[in-house]
């Protein structure tokens, strides 16, 4: 199986971080290089902020050197505004440049921004167009299969915006009216594979080794983004690539496994963002890492009262210390 190429960049295996606002920060996107992750895509910032030179949106598109390939994202539906923005994400040290035409969000779509571009192919393709001429690296794009079932138009889109210039496009397997509800729809992505001549990259219920080979092999596609199975779970990059080149299943992260990774999170969230920040947008990563180990709602809770990194720390060596997991390191 070849390695997946957009544009200039080849990566070194199939499974790629898909984009999730507030999870796939820098601090998550070393993390899950560092797990396998052959591309990560940095969750979504607004065109506007960028023109404005919003000091919040700004801070989003700074790159760790240790996370390349990086694509960076962003919405919006104005092609001058998008274009400027496209060439601050190339000056920041982008590697690829992703339009997400895909967010379902109501704060979103209301501005015509996100999925709602779906209903105008015309002016989504001004866009690309605008930014592929103002950029040197590759400009991509993420969408949906449609706003709506009655509408389900994601093969016109793609036709569209490849012949505008996109080198590639990623395919949510579900319409906006489905959200994240419901199981996506391989089938519509392979016709979306079978029309283009640019990579396409399947995205949607891809769980594991196993999920990520019948969805490639159903649909064709070049790669796949995986987006809420790694939240909590950065081990499943390396798990589809081993899965692809072998067809063998690497052992699942120990519960003693999760609690260090846990730790190692913990202390980079803080090191970036200080441990004020880093504390309080640790709980929710870590709520994800506890899925399935015994008595997590109680662990859940106790670091909902944590401080400190020490204090969060202390928390999870009690745990371990009351289910006997220390011995199992």
């Amino acid at each position: 199986m070849k390695y997946p190429k957009i544009g200039n960049i080849t990566f070194d295996g199939w499974a790629f971080l898909a984009p999730m606002a507030g999870v796939s920060d820098a601090t998550y996107r070393v993390l899950a290089r560092r797990m396998g992750a052959s591309l990560t895509v940095a969750e979504m910032v607004s065109a506007k902020g960028l023109y404005y030179e919003n000091e919040k949106t700004k801070e989003m598109i700074v790159i760790n050197e240790k996370e390349h390939p990086v694509a960076l994202q962003i919405f919006g539906s104005d092609p001058s505004i998008m274009a400027l923005g496209a060439k601050r994400m190339e000056a920041a040290g982008a590697d690829m440049v992703d339009i997400n035409m895909g967010c379902p969000m109501q704060k979103v779509v209301k501005n015509g921004d996100g999925s709602a571009l779906m209903k105008n192919i015309s002016l989504a393709a001004d866009i690309v167009r605008a930014m592929a001429q103002a950029v040197h690296i590759p400009v991509t794009v993420k969408m949906r299969l449609g706003w709506d079932h009655a509408s389900m138009n994601a093969v016109e889109l793609a036709q569209a915006v490849e012949e505008a210039g996109a080198m590639a496009v990623t395919v949510h397997g579900r319409t906006r009216d489905d959200m994240y509800a419901g199981k996506a729809d391989w089938k519509a992505i392979s016709q979306v594979v079978n029309a283009l001549h640019i990579p396409v990259i399947g995205n949607g219920d891809v769980v594991d080794g196993p999920s990520a080979k019948q969805m490639m092999e159903e649909t064709g596609c070049a790669a796949v983004a995986i987006g809420r199975a790694a939240w909590g779970n950065p081990w499943i990059f390396r798990e589809v690539n081993e899965y692809l080149r072998t067809g063998e299943e690497i052992e699942k992260p120990t519960g003693a496994m999760r609690l260090d990774m846990v730790r190692y999170h913990l202390h980079e969230l803080c090191r970036e963002k200080g441990e004020y920040i880093g504390i309080r947008e640790m709980r929710a990563h870590a709520a994800h890492y506890f899925h399935g180990l015994p008595k997590a709602t109680i662990l859940r809770g106790q670091i909902m009262k944590a401080l400190t990194e020490e204090e969060f720390n202390r928390v999870l060596s009690d745990y371990e210390l009351m289910e006997g997991m220390i011995e199992k390191k």
